[in-house]
């Protein structure tokens, strides 16, 4: 029996990306067979399909980090055929093939079970990157976050910006949302937003230390932004960095750590371990509503998924890309 995929091919004569009819797929030991009903495009995934940087580690590759669904067949104890799952992170779609596609193989150390009234497509609406927001709200809060601080989120419009705004606005704080698309001013206060401001206020060199504006940051662009965030945080506050749209780079100084106690915590959604990644989609079923969901996202067929990644990384796209799996 065959399947749909969205499949990458690189070799002498280039590179290139279409929907392919591939053989069936068997889990291995300790795997497990799902059949993917939604996926979504995140910023990985934009950069494997327009070919822009080596996410993709070997070829051919089916890509897609992440997936949800139903499980077909299991080699691992914790899930059962018939169980409704969702999966991101963990290599797949990098080394692994991923759910761009009617089946896939995935690791257990990805995947959660889906919770009664959550849908295999509002799982997708938030993903890899709601859950990465997620996983930094939880780290502020660690690291005493209280509701009613002063949290400063970049890349707002984006789809870590979005649900991290979305979540931290539900937990009670006030939000300033950084953005260089003023155009969605008020989309950024529906979702929460107490302020907008043009990111181009922090996307420049700047001083070592400033003005002390707030208690928590989620950063998803890096190099200058970042900088500037960590200069910008109150004494013994705490900024997220789980991105870098704007730059990989961080052109700071240990000022903001040694002379305020400024913590800069790093985010891996890709390997989360399991009671982590548990608790963070807790927080998500229990915060998202799904109407919110559906305003943040746009839905596109796998055929049309090359021209979503387009997009995403043409900046284009507002809140999430879901993907559909076609029957």
């Amino acid at each position: 029996m065959l399947f749909k995929a969205l499949y990458l091919q690189k070799d002498e004569s280039g590179f290139s990306a279409e929907v392919r009819e591939l053989p069936a797929l068997e889990p291995g030991d300790g795997e497990v067979l799902v059949g993917v009903e939604y996926s979504t495009l995140n910023f990985k995934d934009g950069l494997a399909i327009t070919n822009r940087s080596p996410v993709v580690r070997s070829f051919p590759m089916v890509p897609g980090i992440d997936g949800a669904g139903t499980v077909l067949a299991s080699r691992h104890p914790d899930f059962k055929v018939g169980d409704r799952v969702l999966s991101t992170g963990a290599n797949v779609g990098e080394v692994r093939w991923g759910c761009l596609a009617q089946q896939a193989v995935l690791p257990p150390e990805g995947m959660v079970k889906l919770p009664e009234g959550f849908s295999a497509r509002h799982a997708m609406a938030v993903g890899t990157a709601g859950f990465t927001a997620a996983l930094a709200v939880l780290a502020l809060e660690r690291h005493g976050l209280k509701p009613g601080s002063e949290v400063l989120v970049t890349g707002a419009t984006g789809g870590v910006g979005s649900i991290a705004l979305a979540l931290l606005a539900r937990a009670g704080h006030r939000v300033t949302a950084l953005t260089g698309k003023p155009a969605e001013a008020d989309y950024l206060r529906e979702l929460g937003a107490t302020e907008v401001q043009d990111r181009a206020t922090l996307a420049a060199p700047g001083k070592p230390l400033q003005k002390e504006l707030w208690d928590g940051v989620v950063d998803a662009l890096g190099s200058h932004t970042l900088a500037n965030a960590l200069a910008q945080t109150k004494r013994h506050g705490t900024v997220a960095a789980c991105g870098l749209a704007q730059g990989g780079d961080l052109p700071g100084t240990v000022m903001p750590f040694i002379l305020r106690g400024v913590t800069l915590a790093g985010i891996d959604s890709v390997w989360a371990p399991r009671p982590l990644r548990e608790a963070a989609w807790q927080r998500v079923f229990e915060s998202l509503d799904t109407t919110l969901l559906d305003r943040i996202t746009e839905e596109l067929p796998l055929s049309q998924a090359p021209d979503g990644a387009r997009a995403l990384m043409e900046g284009k796209v507002r809140g999430r890309i879901v993907v559909r799996i076609e029957g």
